[in-house]
């Protein structure tokens, strides 16, 4: 676990007014959950354990909702569940506060920046009803940073107290900007955060929306290439499934199909010369073989691409890297291996939510109008320790979540494929 620290959330101010809410639970200001929930975090914090804010309604809020102004940004790649998060925002604001005036941002952050001649989309609860239907964002997204302050400037222009802004470490980062510019001017703004990406790689949040969606529907794809790799001789199924620094959506795909024998993640280096040793090992055996690949998996192996708008690292394809990279093997030896490649990445990514997320989606989404309401800015809503709290938005985005390889998830993996430890 990475260093628990501080987990202190800023406010804009004292909350006067009593909530608009009919609810039977509101939460203490004094309550928190742990950190580090474990026997050995308990015996090392010497009784001053790290503690995260406990996420939910207030009694007291700071807006006065009548009097309100809330905006949504979605940003990044295309996620199972972004529909639903906009409609769950707008509904809560809506039916539970009472904000009836809410600005959805067009493209990303380019859609605060009054250049790109975007203008904001008023969002009702008939606009929204039926987009949780739908795969993609009715905003639209776009990928790179803007100028903070001409941000700040659209969104003081507009008299907007709210923003939420939807997506991944990128996203984060450029909310942080936004929010410690609002505090420079001493600005009644709050901003707060929805963690988005499918990859799961979110530093102090158990899961992002997304996720679940994206291991479910892996499992089609595996299955498809069980059933080529066992309909020929010597047949390779090879499965390029997402995950850019973590390897999660790979390793729960496995672990969720049981029929995936060999799973290459970023995390766990590899040679190529070890692959088709484990491989010639399987096909001897077995005559058929499934490999899982994350698309951040052995970029040793592959030339570099460069960075993209984002200024985020540009992977290389290692899918069909391998797909040639086994072919090739093969081709030289006694038995030709056959390979099936299959890449769903986008056919995943543009979907609709699954039952399970889009649940977690609204869960999420009304959390951050509860952390909104009450004038708390520069934090995301996380799930941690089975509860919704409020992170920072400077510890969610200080490193990456990844897989440990020393840890109990990837020890399910190598027993479920039957993998060695090392592909050294």
């Amino acid at each position: 676990m990475p260093h628990a620290g501080d987990f202190r959330v800023k406010t804009l101010g004292p909350c006067e007014a009593p909530t608009p809410l009919e609810s039977a639970r509101f939460m203490d200001e004094d309550g928190g959950i742990l950190v580090d929930a474990t026997a050995d975090g308990c015996a090392a914090c010497k009784g001053a354990p790290a503690v995260m804010e406990r996420a939910g309604a207030r009694r007291r809020i700071f807006f006065n909702p009548k009097e309100s102004r809330a905006a949504i940004v979605t940003c990044g790649g295309l996620c199972p569940g972004l529909n639903d998060v906009i409609r769950a925002i707008t509904m809560v604001l809506w039916y539970r506060y009472g904000v009836t005036s809410v600005l959805g941002l067009r493209y990303g952050y380019e859609g605060l920046v009054e250049r790109f001649g975007q203008g904001p989309m008023p969002l009702t609860p008939e606009l929204v009803a039926d987009i949780h239907k739908n795969g993609g964002t009715i905003l639209g997204s776009s990928r790179g940073p803007q100028d903070t302050a001409a941000m700040v400037d659209f969104l003081a222009k507009q008299r907007v107290n709210m923003l939420f802004a939807v997506g991944g470490d990128g996203t984060q980062r450029g909310a942080l900007a936004i929010g410690r510019e609002v505090e420079k001017r001493g600005l009644p703004l709050s901003v707060v955060g929805i963690p988005k990406t499918i990859d799961n790689d979110i530093l102090w949040t158990q899961r992002t929306f997304g996720f679940e969606t994206a291991v479910a529907m892996s499992q089609g794809p595996i299955t498809s290439a069980h059933m080529e790799a066992k309909g020929v001789r010597n047949g390779v199924g090879l499965v390029r499934l997402m995950g850019r620094e973590c390897g999660f959506v790979a390793a729960y795909a496995a672990l969720a199909s049981s029929d995936v024998n060999l799973v290459l993640i970023p995390e766990v280096p590899f040679t190529l010369q070890a692959v088709m040793s484990f491989l010639e090992g399987r096909l001897a055996r077995k005559r058929h073989a499934v490999i899982v690949v994350a698309e951040g998996a052995g970029q040793d192996l592959v030339p570099p691409v460069g960075t993209n708008i984002s200024g985020n690292k540009e992977f290389g394809d290692i899918g069909l890297f391998l797909r040639k990279a086994i072919a090739d093997h093969f081709r030289h030896g006694p038995l030709p291996a056959n390979v099936k490649y299959i890449d769903p990445s986008y056919t995943i990514r543009s979907a609709p939510a699954n039952a399970d997320d889009s649940v977690f989606c609204f869960q999420l989404a009304e959390n951050a109008v509860h952390a909104a309401m009450t004038g708390r800015t520069a934090l995301v809503i996380a799930l941690w320790n089975g509860h919704f709290v409020h992170v920072p938005i400077e510890r969610a985005v200080e490193s990456c979540k990844r897989v440990d390889p020393a840890g109990d998830l990837w020890q399910s993996v190598m027993d479920n494929t039957g993998q060695p430890m090392k592909l050294q």
